[in-house]
């Protein structure tokens, strides 16, 4: 099955440029039935902490405007958007959309960025979330999730044998970003998709490096620095093939703290 990535340079908080930047890759790239299109965290606004202008209804319009177009191409959708909760604080969120343009999933982001300042503005989410695209057992998380192995490890109890990771990663973090990708598909014997942004925002630039790793932590397709679509395949027997041979997640010790 095909996986497609949008690596974005993200207009700042102008959602109606960065729609038409994604209708005319996807129109121009004009998808595989069945393939899987992960656009970034907060695609539509830039990592902005203006809840107030960024943030989105329930439905938004970002699964208004991604529904059509995941109908018309027959394709499942991850995207980053930011909703707005009871306690006046936003919520990072990947939303799932599926073939008939319907959202199936909703995940919070479970480790909003402090350092960052993202927790003074945005809520953590309390669970992990998973839904099936042709077989896979998929995980979406977001960003700075990337740093907490036990999330990962927690959803290949699951039974996941995918994850997506959309983010704003920061350039000067490339490397951090480059290497838990890789360590995180290592430790699960699990396909890892880390969508990045590129380009720049009012606070930092960004590297790109849209990666897509198979089960063995080989890098199989590497966005580089610029805007682009980056695709390839992935294959549910590869990993199931891999955890077979080498049945190292069956030796899983949980120890109590």
């Amino acid at each position: 099955m095909k996986v497609i990535c949008a690596q974005l340079n993200i207009v700042w908080e102008d959602r109606e440029a960065n729609y038409a930047k994604v209708r005319a890759m996807i129109d121009k790239l004009r998808p595989e039935p069945g393939a899987l299109l992960v656009l970034p965290e907060m695609f539509s606004s830039g990592f902005s902490m203006n809840v107030g202008k960024v943030k989105e209804a329930v439905p938004s319009g970002t699964e208004q405007f991604l529904g059509p177009i995941a109908r018309l191409y027959s394709i499942y959708i991850i995207a980053g958007l930011v909703t707005q909760g009871a306690d006046g604080k936003g919520r990072n969120e990947a939303v799932v959309i599926d073939i008939q343009g319907a959202t199936i999933l909703r995940y919070s982001k479970l480790h909003p960025f402090t350092l960052g300042g993202e927790a003074q503005h945005y809520s953590a989410g309390d669970c992990i979330a998973l839904f099936n695209w042709h077989g896979f057992t998929t995980t979406p998380f977001v960003c700075y999730d990337l740093r907490f192995p036990e999330i990962f490890r927690a959803a290949t109890r699951k039974g996941a044998h995918l994850f997506t990771v959309i983010a704003n990663w920061p350039s000067k973090r490339e490397n951090h970003w480059v290497t838990l990708l890789q360590a995180r598909a290592i430790e699960n014997q699990a396909y890892v998709v880390g969508v990045n942004r590129c380009g720049s925002d009012p606070a930092h630039v960004y590297p790109g490096r849209t990666l897509i790793v198979d089960p063995h932590g080989s890098i199989i397709a590497d966005g580089g620095r610029d805007e682009c679509l980056v695709t390839a395949d992935v294959e549910l027997s590869k990993v199931l093939t891999w955890r077979k041979e080498f049945p190292v997640l069956e030796d899983t010790r949980l120890i109590a703290g």
